[in-house]
């Protein structure tokens, strides 16, 4: 069983608590992505599970076993770090194989595991090389391999790409969920504060700020329905637009009012019923923005044009505001070009101007 639980789990230094009765169920063979900025988190908690840092109080369950207060050899765990921490005197052969050699464990399986680890990996052409005879992509599927020998049943990786370029970022990427998909039931936990890896990797996102949970979901529950103005403006390139306005009623009709705006929300989904009229705050996506001859919303000037290959990104002002569209990159288009826009009330999001949650 890979499934982890984690139970009213508050941790501590000293007086500060950076978790407070946090609670977080993952599903045997589940790839779970922690996601969030610097300092909300993310890696406390992943390390929590590992073992490295003690709870002040609660219990933390692996493969319906209670590890709380386990050694992190004990928990049926394999981690992979930020940094590679490769012996730079060791082959790749001899990295992959250390903990087990340290082990005990017999020879044979010793090297019936690293093969097969190293024919998942695609590295088996590079088990007698050294770590300075790698690439840095390279140097991480081997850091990768080396908890992969472990075989078990429970994965933490801990900002594992954040060191690689943007190629190889994309590369080994892809790789990780190959393998997740090859080893079946097997649990990851993946650390980061790249969207694009959490959207791209993960089977459900938890999204963290300031040691919180603000949203447990898909990706497309996350990207399409966030529960709050962090996460809206947390996942998603370009960012999501934001616009200041209004609810109020027009012959019983929820419309979103903004001067002489409006729209109207007899198809927005909203989460509690209808609210009442109030200041809110509507978010829409730079691709739900159409761009048509004769829009309910006129008068929109561009600023600036960002070609993007595929996409071409507008950043369009007019008296109210500015929004981002993203459109096609075919589409011909050029600063001081007017524009007419439609929404779609389907596909925005409207949050509470107090709370910043979503109505």
């Amino acid at each position: 069983m890979g499934a982890v639980s984690v139970r009213d789990v508050t941790v501590a230094f000293e007086a500060f608590r950076v978790f407070d009765g946090l609670n977080l169920d993952i599903e045997e063979g589940e790839f779970i992505v922690l996601l969030g900025p610097s300092g909300c988190g993310k890696s406390t908690l992943l390390n929590a599970i590992a073992g490295l840092l003690d709870v002040a109080s609660g219990q933390i369950w692996i493969g319906g076993k209670n590890v709380t207060w386990e050694e992190p050899k004990d928990r049926g765990i394999a981690m992979v770090f930020q940094s590679y921490a490769l012996y730079p005197r060791m082959s790749v052969r001899e990295n992959m194989s250390f903990g087990l050699r340290m082990a005990k464990t017999p020879k044979m399986e010793i090297e019936k595991r690293v093969k097969h680890a190293a024919e998942l990996l695609q590295i088996t052409h590079l088990l007698d090389r050294r770590p300075d005879q790698l690439s840095g992509g390279q140097r991480q599927r081997v850091a990768i391999g080396r908890a992969l020998v472990r075989d078990a049943a429970v994965f933490l990786f801990d900002e594992p790409l954040s060191n690689l370029d943007a190629k190889l970022r994309n590369e080994l990427r892809v790789e990780i969920k190959r393998l997740h998909a090859r080893l079946g039931k097997t649990t990851m936990v993946y650390v980061t504060h790249d969207q694009i890896e959490a959207m791209t990797l993960a089977d459900r996102i938890v999204v963290m700020k300031e040691q919180k949970v603000q949203q447990i979901g898909t990706p497309d529950e996350i990207y399409r329905r966030p529960s709050n103005l962090f996460v809206a403006g947390f996942v998603g390139s370009p960012q999501m637009n934001f616009i200041k306005g209004r609810i109020e009623y027009n012959d019983h009709i929820p419309e979103f009012v903004i001067g002489q705006r409006r729209l109207p929300l007899s198809d927005y989904l909203f989460h509690d019923g209808r609210p009442a009229a109030q200041d809110v705050i509507l978010g829409v996506r730079p691709e739900h923005l159409d761009i048509v001859n004769d829009g309910t919303w006129a008068d929109f000037t561009i600023d600036i044009v960002e070609p993007m290959g595929a996409d071409t990104v507008l950043w369009c002002s007019d008296r109210e505001g500015s929004l981002q569209i993203r459109t096609n990159g075919s589409r011909k288009a050029a600063p001081g070009h007017r524009l007419s826009l439609t929404v779609d009330a389907a596909q925005v999001s409207l949050f509470a101007a107090e709370t910043g949650e979503r109505l």
